[in-house]
């Protein structure tokens, strides 16, 4: 990183925006105004710039851009397809590891919708099974849901696994923290619905995608105009969109990237982990569930962490004085003061919970940022403990 007096290592909270999708917006904003939804030149200019987006997309994910409707990020795009899809009395299946956004969906559901929901428990290294979601199958099943990387343990799951397993019931996949960390291809996931989110890739906070396979029914949750074939209502931020576009070209280039961060992630993990006082959250470094864990898939990184005895939020605060930014847990929870929902989903106790870390790592972190990061936060652990 060019600034090494501090260190950015909370990448699936948001990534460090790509400078040339910086100046696709700035070109857009600072050029003539136009709405894509008006027939003069100046509106066909805007839609040009949304469809260019939007192939860019589908190809990133192959798919088809038909199948494409842009919205405000992951947040709004899971409240579309888990209220769009749902019918009053309806059974969902979810896994425990979901973000927060598919649980302040499905709580909405349940109030307006009288939706019944049954969760899938990860065993203790936070792996998921197929045949435990087909097990919770009911007659009136009209969704399961299950996310195709974990953003705070990193592990990535076998969603076209659990697809094959429910059959015929759609699958809800929130592909958010896959995007530009992994090579995805949404067709072969067995996923009938997918989110996206722009910022997680270099794209402006504000702008995310919904993919529906072969353009599969979904009630709008914003009404109004006919944006986006009818699916979202509401005038295209089309600078974002533009940035987006740069970024969603460029995925297999990030993506590249990210074997250099994976064996960063591991060399990190193997040097904080002979501490005796760090474990990972979903398995030992040396052990079968270690193995497992990669085995099972995870993303390159991406390193989730414990420090026993120790509050995660005052080794949050002592990192961030010393120059190091990274997270306990989601960023849409950070403000929580509960432990981590995800950890004390794996069985850890709510103080093993509470003194969780996740570590995320840009695709420009080097392993020198990584070695002086190690040797403050073994330093800290010492001094605090």
């Amino acid at each position: 990183m060019s600034d090494r007096a501090s260190l950015y290592l909370d990448e699936n909270a948001t990534a460090r925006p790509d400078p040339e999708a910086v100046r696709a917006c700035q070109a857009w904003l600072a050029g003539p105004p136009g709405n894509a939804s008006s027939a003069h030149a100046l509106g066909r200019r805007a839609r040009g710039v949304i469809e260019r987006a939007r192939r860019a997309v589908a190809q990133s994910v192959g798919v088809s851009p038909r199948h494409i409707t842009f919205c405000s990020g992951a947040t709004e795009a899971l409240h579309m397809v888990i209220l769009g899809r749902l019918q009053r009395g309806a059974h969902v299946v979810v896994s425990a590891l979901e973000h927060p956004a598919v649980w302040g969906a499905l709580e909405l559901a349940q109030a307006l919708l009288e939706v019944e929901v049954s969760v899938v428990k990860p065993d203790a290294r936070g792996l998921l099974s197929p045949d435990d979601f087909n097990a919770l199958l009911q007659p009136n099943t009209g969704l399961v849901i299950a996310m195709a990387a974990q953003n705070e343990l990193g592990i990535t799951y076998p969603v076209r696994q659990i697809a094959e397993a429910v059959g015929a019931t759609p699958v809800l996949s929130d592909c958010v923290q896959a995007w530009g960390k992994l090579p995805l291809a949404l067709e072969e996931t067995g996923a009938t619905f997918a989110t996206l989110s722009g910022h997680k890739v270099g794209a402006p906070i504000g702008v995310g995608a919904v993919w529906c396979r072969d353009g599969a029914p979904l009630s709008p949750l914003l009404r109004g105009g006919s944006q986006e074939r009818g699916r979202r209502a509401g005038t295209e931020p089309v600078a974002s969109i533009a940035g987006l576009e740069v970024v969603a070209s460029r995925i297999s280039d990030r993506v590249a990237q990210m074997e250099a961060s994976r064996r960063h992630r591991d060399l990190l993990a193997r040097r904080l982990c002979a501490h005796d006082r760090v474990k990972l959250s979903a398995g030992e470094l040396d052990s079968t569930p270690w193995r497992d864990w990669r085995s099972h898939g995870s993303l390159p990184n991406t390193l989730s962490l414990h420090v026993n005895g120790l509050p995660g939020d005052l080794l949050l605060q002592a990192l961030d004085l010393a120059g190091y930014y990274l997270s306990s847990g989601a960023a849409c929870s950070s403000g929580a003061l509960e432990p981590s929902p995800v950890l004390r989903a794996l069985g850890l106790s709510e103080r093993e919970a509470a003194s969780g870390l996740r570590i995320s790592l840009s695709p420009d972190c080097s392993a020198e940022d990584l070695d002086g990061f190690a040797t403050t936060l073994i330093t800290l652990i010492d001094e605090l403990s």
